[in-house]
């Protein structure tokens, strides 16, 4: 990378609050198109504090945060520590056995990928990773279900094996696969991958990860055998695992207390992409916009509001592991919850917030599913600049941390300004290319409302089901 590295030493007291420089902070941005009415000295965002989260977070020290990587937990400690600054109570591994509370939520995770090529079997009939399938992705160690034969129109069967063809007029390739695990198939079988043959081979060639989804690619062999096979013909894909491969990633979970029983919850993903040592030159995926920015914002509100009075509403700070990989960070806490889940009256993940997105107007950030819900709204009447996603062919609502928040019934949205710029996902999501203008006087437009919504008594509420998709 280009930019230079920093360290949690080389950083000069980043996070403690100091109150002389942000009274002077303000004034720096009296024509800021965030602007709202003055703040007090405590409730102004800190261009040092954005800084400094960003140049550690997204610096090449920390190797790209990737998931379940010592890395990751480096990143998951620093915040911790700068939460615990800001004198929030841990809320994370409970108290036992003479051992404090903990900000870090250890969160276990099954092996990183199978350790021998998968088997798909119907009947009598299986067919092997590496010879007439190529499994891309797997969800688990084992899935089963129906064999589904789609052509692109009518619903998905959910737990199906849907098999697909790709289709040269239809949507792009990505969306005729995402299509139907949208729809809750199990697995998606992409006949006669001839257009993709190419990765065909380069993956046919390794043992497949375990992430999101279960993704397998059929030679022409393969495509001829399963496409004569009945519908509804059982199905399964199975994959050998090693024990030795237990691994874990890291959420943390702080909470200012409120005096209310509701509470709020404000969110973003710690990890990225790591690294990858295939790759000549710069192979660090160091996620300065996906998504340091979005921590950072969530360590800047935290601050903010640490510094206020007592909320009515217990406000959550969690800063999700291993989003990349499946979200596995944010089902452990969801199915292990501080509080009972409807106690939450409402949740707000950022994600991507470190550049303008040129779609809206400049002083303006999206919010996934706006019209999803009556949050979206009410929020901007109490200040903030939120406007609906201008990419809703993206699907972004469905693609982060608060759509497993919004399965479960919590009022749940992302908060954004990603213009879908060329560095997403790739080595080059660095310090260089965030805005800091842009990203100080976004958190700081968020500040006033979401301080608003944990002293409200408004309850959001969904317009449409979520599970309706």
């Amino acid at each position: 990378m280009n930019n230079a590295c920093v360290n949690h030493h080389c950083v000069k007291n980043p996070c403690r609050p100091l109150l002389l420089f942000a009274t002077f902070a303000f004034c720096f941005y009296p024509e800021s198109s965030f602007a709202q009415p003055p703040a007090p000295a405590a409730a102004v965002v800190d261009d040092a504090h954005v800084r400094a989260h960003m140049e550690f977070l997204a610096s090449d020290a920390l190797a790209g945060r990737g998931s379940a990587t010592e890395y990751e937990h480096i990143a998951a400690t620093y915040i911790a520590s700068e939460l615990r600054q800001y004198g929030l109570a841990p809320a994370g591994d409970k108290a036992e056995a003479g051992v404090p509370a903990s900000y870090l939520q250890r969160v276990p995770l099954p092996p990183s990928r199978s350790s021998a090529p998968p088997l798909l079997q119907a009947g009598k009939q299986q067919w092997e990773h590496g010879k007439q399938i190529a499994v891309i992705e797997l969800s688990a160690t084992n899935v089963q279900g129906p064999l589904q034969k789609w052509d692109g129109a009518g619903p998905i069967q959910r737990g199906a094996f849907v098999l697909v063809r790709l289709r040269e007029d239809g949507p792009s390739v990505r969306e005729q696969l995402i299509q139907p695990l949208r729809g809750g198939a199990a697995a998606v079988l992409v006949a006669d991958a001839a257009q993709i043959q190419a990765r065909f081979k380069s993956a046919a060639g390794e043992l497949p990860q375990i992430r999101r989804r279960t993704l397998i690619f059929l030679n022409p062999e393969a495509s001829k055998e399963i496409s004569a096979l009945a519908e509804g013909e059982a199905v399964t894909l199975s994959a050998p695992t090693s024990a030795k491969d237990i691994r874990s990633t890291w959420n943390v979970v702080a909470k200012l207390e409120g005096s209310g029983p509701e509470s709020v919850l404000l969110s973003a993903h710690l990890d990225h992409l790591g690294t990858d040592p295939s790759r000549a030159g710069d192979n660090i995926f160091n996620g300065a916009d996906d998504d340091a920015s979005g921590v950072t914002a969530v360590l800047e509100l935290a601050r903010i509001l640490g510094q206020g009075p007592k909320p009515r509403r217990t406000v959550y700070f969690v800063l999700f592991g291993s989003e990349e990989t499946g979200g596995q960070g944010a089902s452990f806490f969801l199915e292990r919850p501080p509080i009972a889940l409807p106690q939450f009256a409402a949740a707000l993940e950022f994600e991507m917030i470190g550049r303008a997105d040129s779609a809206v107007a400049r002083d303006q950030l999206w919010l996934t599913g706006y019209d999803r819900s009556d949050l979206g709204p009410e929020l901007a009447k109490h200040g903030a600049r939120l406007v609906a996603d201008p990419h809703p062919a993206e699907n972004f609502f469905q693609r982060s941390d608060n759509f497993a928040m919004a399965k479960r019934g919590i009022v749940a949205h992302t908060v954004s300004s990603f213009g879908l710029h060329a560095e997403y996902h790739q080595p080059n999501d660095d310090l260089a290319h965030i805005d800091f203008k842009h990203m100080v006087e976004a958190i700081q437009s968020m500040a006033a409302p979401v301080r608003w919504l944990a002293d409200s008594d408004f309850k959001p509420k969904w317009k449409r089901p979520v599970l309706a998709d």
